[in-house]
This record gives structure tokens, sequence and C-alpha cells, in this order.
């Protein structure tokens, strides 16, 4: 009789999740016909009303967001730690203006019908020499004049939330100046051999690019604080200002079902944030260099199979610890072909981390997880914010494998802000700085034979890149590269001017694998500045940059290099130009 029983539930679960895959795969039919039907029924019932989503990671609003936590303006108090923040009405028409008064809570919950245009959002970008810039969405990293065109419509009914938001994209594309191939055969395998376990082209193809897609579109049920549905939005997982390690603005967004918190849930303990979702990931499909020789002779193809992606954040605000949240997050992806048809192939979030639970004979799955811990500290007296992110790439042997080697295929993002008042005016002097560091510990020259380590943050084996479309779902300035961000500005409401300074270490997993044993070939190191100035006018708002990079030893091409197989020293200047323009309707 039990056997029966588990045959029975076995059987229900395998038709339920197989019910979820197909579902889930066709998540472009259901937007096309719930937008025809909302479009249709609100152009005829117009319902007075407005709400906004504060997109992860857009480059006025959400600054200024931030800020007013800070500065205490602002009552509602989301943890920044799951993003994009959904208001009301009235919370995002007194973001918009942009001045000191005080978010309230005073708006009502209940459910109130609407319909309203979103935003016309238009970003252009232009890099000069090579590719520079990274948290851009759907803009892929290339040289030339890049455009991103986006803008829509949102509306509730009852329960029910839609958000049609489709982006379009314009990429020139041009040829530029990338990896030489002059090097020996051993270094050749050895940048392959990132390429070949991520996907990360240097050039997307020898062709302008244009593409429309559904962008920042979704369409949920949203019951008190929990919203569920379909998504196509970008997120943001974890308190970073510039990078995540997990979900960031880096990529083009992908369809996925959530379950997610739409603001902090009160309980006891304290306040709650999270989000549970399944989603699908593609690849390129584009050769990694600009070398077809050495693409064909080193570079492992893809399969043109799709990633099944599940991911679990949790986020925690203390109730006696005012101005401190904590949290986790997880991810796994694994290729759909790979996949098992019971509960637990559907949500491995929930497996155990230890290998000795888990099990070690489950390589071939080729499952690639990730997991984060992360804390944000906001000193409401002191106008300041402090915050860290650490991740983990691989299973521990066990629970004390992990607290005795927490340097193991981990990276890290550490990061403040610090807001000093103008005496006598409403300005403020902002401070601001963020240090990512992925590059692969020490530890690998014991780890792994040969000292060259294993893969790094981003990459798998068999899952290849934690990414979309060939771009880094969180961070984005290049497979095992470090970076260290310092901004300062004069701020006043969404208005700022001010001065970013940057240093990017590239590729430094690349470098220690290939030049381990050649130390007159030196680091590819980024310097650059930029000068910054956001500023609104009305309802239309601007964020411009403009950046030079200077490039030392650009591609490892270094001047003091004594040997034949590699090529002259090459220091590159370059710009990179980024304008948003963003009108209220």
């Amino acid at each position: 009789m039990v056997k029966k029983r588990r045959v029975k539930i076995f059987f229900m679960c395998s038709i339920e999740m197989k019910f979820i895959k197909n579902t889930y795969l066709n998540l472009n039919l259901l937007f096309k016909g719930l937008g025809l039907f909302f479009f249709f029924f609100f152009y005829f019932f117009w319902i007075e009303g407005y709400s906004q989503t504060i997109v992860a990671s857009n480059p006025v609003i959400e600054e200024y967001f931030r800020r007013s936590q800070l500065l205490e303006e602002n009552a509602h108090n989301f943890s920044m730690n799951l993003r994009p923040v959904d208001l009301g009405r009235k919370q995002f028409l007194e973001v918009w203006k942009g001045g000191n008064t005080s978010f309230s809570n005073t708006e009502s919950r209940k459910s109130q019908n609407y319909f309203s245009l979103l935003p016309l959002r238009q970003s252009i970008s232009f890099n000069s020499k090579r590719t520079y810039g990274w948290g851009n969405g759907p803009l892929l990293p290339n040289v030339g004049i890049s455009s991103y065109t986006s803008t829509g419509l949102s509306a509730k009914w009852f329960i029910f939330r839609l958000q049609l938001a489709p982006e379009f994209v314009y990429l020139q594309n041009r040829a530029f100046q990338g990896y030489s191939g002059d090097f020996s055969d051993a270094v050749n395998r050895a940048r392959f051999f990132y390429w070949s376990f991520g996907d990360y082209p240097e050039r997307f193809g020898d062709q302008a690019i244009s593409f429309l897609w559904w962008g920042q579109s979704k369409f949920t049920i949203q019951l008190g604080f929990l919203e569920t549905g379909i998504s196509t939005e970008n997120i943001f997982w974890g308190p970073g200002q510039f990078s995540s390690l997990t979900f960031s603005n880096n990529a083009r967004s992908f369809p996925h079902l959530t379950l997610r918190s739409r603001r902090p849930a009160k309980t006891f303990l304290g306040e709650f944030e999270g989000e549970l979702l399944i989603g699908r990931l593609e690849d390129s499909g584009y050769f990694p260099s600009q070398l077809p020789n050495l693409n064909q002779r080193y570079f492992n193809r893809f399969t043109g199979d799709y990633k099944y992606l599940n991911a679990l954040l949790i986020s925690y605000q203390p109730k006696w610890l005012k101005g401190i949240s904590v949290g986790f997050a997880r991810t796994h992806q694994q290729y759909s072909r790979q996949m098992g048809n019971s509960f637990m192939d559907y949500m491995p979030v929930i497996e155990p981390f230890q290998k000795t639970v888990y099990g070690f004979d489950r390589d071939s799955e080729g499952r690639d997880q990730q997991v984060t811990f992360f804390g944000r500290f906001k000193s409401f007296k002191a106008s300041a914010e402090m915050y860290f992110e650490y991740g983990r790439r691989d299973h521990a042997f066990n629970w004390r494998e992990a607290i005795l080697n927490p340097e193991h295929a981990r990276a890290f993002l550490l990061g403040f802000q610090k807001l000093f008042p103008i005496p006598g005016t409403e300005e403020f002097i902002s401070i601001r700085s963020e240090i990512l560091h992925q590059q692969e510990s020490i530890n690998r020259t014991i780890r792994y034979a040969g000292f060259g380590g294993g893969y790094t943050w981003h990459t798998h084996g068999q899952a290849r890149g934690f990414s979309n479309y060939g771009e880094a779902l969180g961070t984005g300035p290049g497979v095992g590269s470090n970076v260290q961000s310092f901004e300062i500005a004069k701020v006043k409401g969404l208005s700022k001017k001010g001065i970013l300074l940057e240093r990017l270490v590239n590729h430094q997993d690349f470098y220690s694998r290939a030049f381990r044993t050649t130390p007159e070939v030196r680091p590819w190191i980024d310097y650059s500045v930029a000068l910054l100035w956001d500023q609104q006018w009305n309802n239309l708002t601007f964020s411009g940059k403009a950046q030079l990079i200077n490039a030392y030893n650009y591609q490892w091409k270094s001047g003091e290099n004594s040997r034949r197989d590699f090529p002259e020293s090459s220091n590159q200047l370059g710009a990179f130009l980024q304008f948003h323009f963003q009108y209220q309707f």
C-alpha cells in the first residue's frame, strides 16, 4: 500500500513539473495575449491611478531613493537587497520630485485600479577604441554607438498587475583590437580555458546588432506583501551599488516565474523580504575571440540548449537592530538536457550545501551553484551606510571545511556611502566606494595541480557561464577581474555633479594561469576618470558620464617583455560616453 502511494505521489509530481515547464516555455504567448486584453480593457475603461517600478540600477532615481534612506526621509524600510522596488503613486511622485518631502506610509495599501503610461527611457553610449563599461542591461559591450529605448504602460485591476515595457536596442558593434593570439600555445590554451567554460565573447559577431525584447515587463498577482507571476524584469540581488555577485543590471533580462515580496513583511522578529524564481537562460552562440583560426582550434562550441535556472533570496532586518539587514542568496543553473523530472530537479536551491550530504557522484548532472551571504548597515545619525557580499561557487565538503577554508572558490564585494551636509544649503557631499574581487585566492596553488588554478567566478565546466546571451548576470567587469570604484559628488534631490575614479585589473585568473612563470609580463590594468552629471528639468531627467580610460599593458603586452613569444608594449587611451534620458508623461 505504501509503495502504491509513493508511485502515485511521484507520478503526480512529475505531471506537475511538466506542467510548470510547459507553462514556462510559453511565456511569450502569454505576454502577447494578456497585453492585448489589458490594452483594450483599459483603453475603453480608463481608470485613473498611478504606480511605478524603480527599475533595477536606474541611474538617477534609485540613487536618490537610496540616499533618502540615509537621511531618514524615506519611511519605506526597503533593505535594497531585493530590487526592483515597486512604489505606489504617492511614493513614486515624491521620489520624482527629488525634494526633501518625506516618504509617508499614509497611502492606502488596498487595491487601487489604475492605468498609466510608463516613462520614456532613452540611453545612448559610445566606446571609442575598445569595450568598457558594465551594468548597462541589454546594451552588449561593443565599440561604437549603442542605443536603448523603452516605454510602455502599467495597469492594475483588482489583484492583477500588468506592466508592458519592451526594449529596443541597437549596437554598432565595430571591430577593435582584442586578444592578439601572438602567444605560445600554452598561453592561448589558458585564454580559451575560461572562454570555453563561460560565455563572454569579445565581440558579438561581425555585424551591427538590433533587437526588440520584452524588457521590464511582467504580469503578476498581488496579494498583500506578496507578488507572483511571470516576468522579464531585470532583478538586482544584494546590497551593491555598482555590482552584485548574483543578479544585477549587467545583462539582458530573462523570462522567469517569480514569487517575491513587494515590500518588507513585518513579523514579531523583524522584517523579511525574499524571492524564489525559475528562469530560462540562453547562450550567445558566438565565438569568443575575433580570430577564426584560434576559435576553430581551441573553443568548445555551444550545443544550442538553454539553461534552467532556480534561485532563492531571503533578506532579514532584525526588529531590535535598527538599520541592519542580512541575508543570503543561492542559485542553480543546468542545461535542460541534463535535467531530471523529480521535484528536487526543479528546486535544487533547497538541497544540502555539503558534499557529504549532497553526494560525490553527481557531477554528471552538470549543475552549477552559487551561494552568497550579505549584510548592510545604515547609520542614520551619520547619514552613512556600509555593506558587504561574500559568495562561494562550489559545494563545501562539510561545514567544517566551509568554515576553515572560506577562501576557496570565493568572490566578495565591499562598499560604503557617506553624506556630508553643506551648511546653509540643502546640498550634500556624497562619497561612495565599492570593491569587487573575483580573482581566485592564493590557495589555488596547493589545491590544483600545475599552479594554474581551477574555474573562477561565473564559470563552470559543464554549465559554462552564469550568463544570459553572453553577458554575466552579476559581475560585469570581466571573468576573474578586480575593480575598485570611488565617487565624490555634490548632490541635491535628483541632481548630482561629481567625479568617478576606477581601477580595473583585467582577467587576473587567466594572467595567473598563463604568465605565472613569466614575471616580465605585466597585468593589464585600466585606470579611468569620469565626469558625472545628473539633472532634472520638470518631467525630464538626464544622467551623463564622460570617462577616459588609460589601459596599461593592454591585452598583456608589456614593454619590459624580453621574449619573442610576446609583442611589444601597448598602452591604450580610450573614451566611454554615456547619456540617459527619462521623460515622465
